[in-house]
Formats: structure tokens, sequence, C-alpha cells
């Protein structure tokens, strides 16, 4: 008898905005109707429903016993490195039998910088159509923001490898939120480097509180700076190369090829300002709709980059 492939679990940051949540979950339902022999389930660390528990626990009742975790995050920060390495851990006590692997963060991929390269041709539009006119765009990528550097730094790194090749004029980077600099003062940065067009593409996956502000600050800052072309590109979004990629890192947690960059993570490495964290305890996030023990009870002992359960 052929034994089943692990079962997909995907696990998601979270978002007060319904628009993004429901972009997360039609995604996972549309993994599933792609990979229709294949398990699929998706949940939440915080502030949405579901709770990654709850995704487990509908797993189990399929009679999963082994699945392979994909967290769909663009950046290896708190939530992919500790956060739901100490929730798996936690499910894995909760549903005694099951094991595990775990996959690692998405990008920055080449086959997302290629939906990164077309949002930034959409929100251009007719007005670039050679590369000398690509050759007048500034491009400031801007994150969520971190209080890890590692997860800082992968945004500069993505920002680095959209630069390459592709003619801009430059690619410069910014962060809404826990990092300098900030939008605006990541738009001043390209105006004084020479900046007379713009356009602010943000590194997200899905619409949500954060992208809606990321646009806002740009339109408030665009306003106050009638000189300057300012434009506003969208999310990544749900397309065919985000779907791929999944699967993938499923491939590879499945394979044990993972890979994972831990050279200058907090949690293993004595960074400037960031001593304390090396060997800190991991716990689960606290899920407001998890109905199980608070995490606080809880905690997954080691550095959370451990790859097989």
């Amino acid at each position: 008898m052929t034994t089943p492939p692990p079962a997909l679990l995907i696990a998601g940051h979270g978002t007060r905005d319904e628009a993004g949540a429901d972009a997360f979950r039609d995604f996972v339902r549309e993994l599933g109707f792609r990979h229709p022999g294949l398990p699929v389930a998706g949940g939440f660390i915080e502030l949405s429903s579901p709770p990654l528990g709850d995704a487990v626990t509908e797993l189990v009742e399929q009679g999963v016993r082994r699945f392979a975790a994909v967290p769909l995050m663009l950046v290896s920060a708190g939530h992919a490195k500790g956060d739901i390495p100490a929730a798996l851990s936690r499910e894995k006590e909760r549903h005694p039998g099951i094991s595990y692997t775990y996959g690692r963060p998405l990008g920055p991929h080449p086959s997302l910088l290629a939906v990164l390269e077309r949002r930034l041709d959409e929100a251009l539009g007719s007005t670039v159509r050679t590369p000398q006119d690509r050759a007048e765009v500034t491009v400031l990528l801007v994150g969520r923001g971190s209080t890890d550097p590692d997860a800082n730094a992968e945004v500069l790194k993505a920002a680095r490898l959209l630069w390459e090749g592709r003619g801009y004029a430059g690619v410069e980077t910014a962060f809404v939120s826990l990092a300098a600099p900030d939008v605006p003062s990541g738009l001043d940065r390209c105006v004084k480097l020479g900046a007379r067009r713009i356009v602010v593409l943000p590194y997200f996956l899905f619409t949500g509180i954060l992208p809606n502000r990321v646009r806002q600050q740009t339109e408030g800052w665009a306003a106050a700076h009638p000189g300057v072309e300012v434009r506003s590109a969208d999310v990544i979004g749900p397309e065919p190369e985000l779907l791929d990629l999944v699967m993938e890192r499923y491939d590879e947690a499945v394979r044990g090829d993972l890979r994972m960059n831990c050279d200058s993570c907090v949690y293993r490495i004595a960074l400037p300002g960031f001593e304390d964290k090396v060997g800190l305890p991991q716990q689960p996030h606290f899920h407001p709709d998890d109905d199980g023990d608070h995490p606080h009870g809880h905690h997954h002992d080691g550095h959370a980059h451990s790859h097989a359960h």
C-alpha cells in the first residue's frame, strides 16, 4: 500500500482587514482545488480566524497524521522563526501521533520578483515604453517592518534583486511599521538621490491594513510634493507564481531540502543591540479564537529554526 503524501498546512500572519483575511482563505481553497489528492488547510497566528490550531484539527479529523507546514510569509521574522514552530509544537502535544516538517518563507524568489516587476509595469501603464523611460523610474519597495534585523535585511535583498538587470534608476527601501526608514522618509531619500518619477511598491502578499497605510502615506506625501510624480503599485496577490511557489516550498519540506539561513538570526547570533535574544525560548503566539490552553503554559525550548519534528 502506497503511503499518502503529507498534507499541506498553510500558516498565515493574520490581519484586521477582512478583505485581506478573505484573500488568504481563498488562496488556501485554490491550492486545494489545484491539488485534489492533497489535503490542504490554512490558519492564522493572530488577528484572523481560523487560528492555526483549528487548521491542524481540520487535517487530523480527515485522518491526516503527517503534514508539511509552509509559512505564507515573505520574510523570516518572529512569526516564521518563533510563533509558528512553537504553535506546531503545541499542536503535536494536543494531537499525539502527528508529525510534521516545517518549510521556509517565500521571498525573494525570482518568480515573485517577476510579479513585482509586473505590478510596476501596471502602475506605470503607457508612460514607460522604452528602456530609457524605465531608467527614469525610481522604485520604493516598502516592507512590513520588524524588530528582527535579519527580516528587515531580507527586504533590502529583495530590493537589490529587483533592481538587478531591470534598468530602473534605483530601488530604495522603506518600512510601514517597526523599522526605519518609514514611507515618507523613504520618499524623501528617493528625491535626494535625484528621483522625479517614483513608484511605491508594497512588498506584501495580500491587501490589508498595512498595505492600505502604505498607499495613504504615499498619497499624503505626494500631495505635499506636487513637483514629484508618485504612483502606487498593487500588492503581489494570488498570482499563479505564488501558488506554484507555495508548492515548491511544500516539496522542499517533504524532501527535507530546507536550506534555512541562520547566519544572521538573532536567536543564534549576538547581533549588536539584540544580544538578549540569543537562545531565547519560543512559545506560541496567543490567538484570541483559539479554544486551547493559553500558550504561556508551554514553550518550545531552543531555536525555532528546527526543520523536522
